[in-house]
């Protein structure tokens, strides 16, 4: 699953996220989901979230 629909992810979900200074190389960083910060129900880029690690990043990949 992508990370475009904020109902897809929840706090304590893993995921693969793009942080800003990434986002032209498309690195992605693991980890889990600490709070979720776009409020819209869904974002093109994938939704903001901030990881336990304090990371924030936009969700390319939800892992299951």
């Amino acid at each position: 699953m992508d990370g475009t629909r904020r109902d897809d992810i929840k706090p304590g979900s893993k995921v693969k996220v793009v942080q800003k200074h990434h986002q032209r190389s498309g690195e992605l960083t693991e980890g889990v989901v600490a709070r979720l910060l776009t409020n819209s129900a869904t974002h093109p880029h994938g939704i903001k979230v901030k990881l336990e690690s304090g990371i924030v990043g936009r969700v390319k990949e939800i892992i299951q």
